[in-house]
């Protein structure tokens, strides 16, 4: 009572005189009269107070446990703790929310442990044998005493094993065969020394009955796949999309037209080239990816295109840009397109192991000597309606000039020698890491190139058609000389990588290579072919895929496709990458800038669409 009446007299009071307030309370502490005023009045009469004890002493049965309860929860404890307080059980309600496996006692983080000694050799044979046969000994059972229910996984494999381990379980070696004896080393004549056959050797190798089951059966598949059998060559057939193959002068879709505003005839140069921006058209026709796409040479009003719908197709660049003929024969996907120097023919490489010559005139037979395109074809005289008659068939049969040729490989690439006095001459680049030189005329091989390690991706001529060019799988750029099959220049770096993709310069001065470390590399294309360091062009993503690579007419600029089906174009002094563009919604393949055109840009994808930009 004595504290409650000095807070009553403190209260209200300030800090300055809580020493005054302090005196004055202590006489009145012990003056009961003093205290008696302070209290309320209740009609004149003095009451007293009664004192209460809020915690009496209690007598309780049960020991009650004193001391410090640590949270279970806490992460870090500020006192040092005893054993006891540390292990002390849990006390307070059940978390209704704590699973049944997060309830359970564990000693380690992922679950309960118990304290087992095992030795190393012993652990690693029984894990060893619970991984090849899929039981081992419970380690909580006593070993002395070995039963079925001392092993666990599989026990039925552990009763036939006889709880046998790996290292008990691997059977003896071998007997070493026996050779006969040679006789004396001075008789040559009866000495067989090393070379002597072992005591029970059968020199006749005669299947037995039951292997001769298994080996027909393999031969009857095999043969129900075709495996077993040469995949004869399609039928060649052509398809003509256009009313008449012939104009009025007999004139066909070969001969360059001189009405588009430019002398497609003329091998001047543009004098600036400039970024394409936008999308003029779409060749649409292809129902799979398209592989390549080739210009028609020197006017390139005609454009190529193979894909992996087993057909070749024929477009016109200018005018109504249609679709002309469609080439087909092969019955896998086409790899490669490459026509001669006149245009009048084309190779055909295709993952069917056939590579195939095509007229490009009339998709049939070609006919030698070949004419000259841009001449017209002399043509029988016009009918009264003014209408072309049709053509004349050719004398000549399909056997003069060969049509097919294969060495049952798959050709990655194939090219025409560039000099007018090789045009019969074609090398392919094959899977079996050969180069290989046929003649059309005799549809024989001439020249193997055998020096690379891997499949041949691509050749390119160079240095006025005297040498070419091939890269491989092998990571390697290799220089020959025409019809040496030593290869005089070897390229190849531990950094280096495959490239699938290689393009002559204009001037034919750089070999620009895609880089599957997703960068295009330039190389001198005379005399020592180094690689340039100052031009690496970067910023796209093309590992995986051989995207064509291309130079502007005028050297100013360097485009490429990519992996994401875009269109890039680096400027080739400052190697900067100018410009992108969204071409194709899959892989963009192929780029190809138009020789006679400024900012002309064709590109192909795996979307089956081959696309013209301006």
């Amino acid at each position: 009572m004595s504290a409650g009446v000095a807070s009553l007299v403190s209260y209200g009071t300030d800090s300055d005189s809580d020493n005054d307030a302090e005196a004055n309370i202590k006489p009145m502490m012990t003056d009961p009269d003093a205290i008696a005023h302070l209290l309320p009045l209740n009609s004149g009469k003095k009451t007293s107070l009664a004192l209460l004890n809020s915690a009496p002493e209690v007598a309780v049965k049960e020991d009650v446990m004193t001391g410090t309860h640590l949270d279970p929860s806490l992460k870090e404890v500020t006192f040092n703790p005893t054993f006891d307080t540390m292990f002390a059980p849990e006390f307070g309600p059940v978390n209704p929310f704590k699973t049944q496996q997060m309830a359970a006692p564990r000693n380690m983080l992922s679950g309960f442990a118990e304290p087992a000694h095992v030795n190393d050799f012993m652990f690693e044979q029984q894990r060893r044998t619970f991984s090849t046969y899929g039981y081992a000994l419970d380690p909580s059972v006593d070993t002395s005493q070995v039963s079925s229910s001392s092993y666990i996984g599989a026990v039925d494999e552990a009763e036939k094993n006889k709880g046998l381990t790996v290292f008990e379980a691997c059977a003896k070696k071998a007997e070493k065969r026996r050779k006969l004896k040679g006789g004396d080393a001075s008789e040559i004549d009866s000495f067989l020394g090393p070379w002597a056959k072992y005591v029970d050797e059968k020199e006749v190798a005669k299947p037995s009955e039951e292997e001769q089951k298994e080996l027909d059966e393999i031969t009857a598949k095999r043969q129900k796949k075709g495996k077993n059998e040469e995949d004869a060559p399609a039928e060649e057939k052509t398809v003509l999309h256009v009313k008449d193959m012939y104009d009025y002068q007999g004139r066909s879709y070969l001969h360059i037209p001189q009405d588009v505003g430019l002398n497609l005839r003329s091998a001047d140069i543009p004098d600036k080239c400039y970024l394409p921006k936008k999308q003029l058209h779409v060749w649409s026709g292809h129902t799979k990816g398209v592989s390549a796409i080739r210009l028609f040479p020197v006017s390139a009003h005609l454009l190529l295109s193979c894909s992996m719908d087993c057909k070749i197709k024929l477009w016109e660049v200018y005018k109504d840009r249609r679709c002309l003929r469609t080439f087909i024969g092969h019955s896998k996907a086409v790899r490669d397109v490459c026509f001669n120097n006149t245009g009048t023919q084309f190779l055909s490489a295709a993952y069917d192991r056939f590579l195939k010559l095509w007229d490009t005139e009339t998709g049939e037979a070609p006919a030698a000597p070949v004419p000259d395109p841009h001449c017209a074809r002399p043509r029988p005289p016009l009918r009264p309606s003014q209408t072309p008659a049709p053509p004349v068939p050719d004398p000549r049969s399909r056997a003069e000039v060969h049509l097919e040729f294969t060495n049952r490989k798959v050709p990655y690439c194939v090219k025409f020698n560039p000099d007018e006095d090789k045009q019969s001459l074609f090398v392919a680049g094959m899977s079996d890491k050969k180069i290989v030189q046929w003649d059309v005329r005799t549809g024989e091989v001439v020249q193997e190139y055998d020096r690379h390690l891997g499949a041949v991706n691509t050749i390119t001529f160079v240095d006025e058609n005297r040498r070419f060019v091939s890269t491989s799988d092998d990571k390697s750029l290799r220089v020959w000389e025409w019809d040496i099959p030593v290869d005089f220049k070897y390229i190849a770096e531990p950094s280096m990588h495959s490239m699938p993709a290689v393009t002559l310069s204009p001037q034919g001065k750089w070999l620009a290579c895609q880089s599957m470390d997703n960068q295009i590399l330039i190389f001198g294309a005379q005399n020592r072919f180094r690689l340039n360091k100052k031009k690496i062009f970067k910023g796209h993503m093309v590992a995986g895929y051989a995207c064509q690579v291309d130079f502007s007419p005028d050297m100013s600029y360097v485009v490429s496709g990519d992996a994401d089906g875009k269109l890039n174009i680096w400027d080739w002094k400052t190697t900067k990458l100018y410009h992108r563009i969204k071409a194709h919604d899959k892989v963009c393949i192929s780029a190809l800038w138009h020789p006679h055109e400024t900012s002309k840009v064709i590109t192909c994808g795996w979307d089956g669409q081959i696309k013209l930009w301006d």
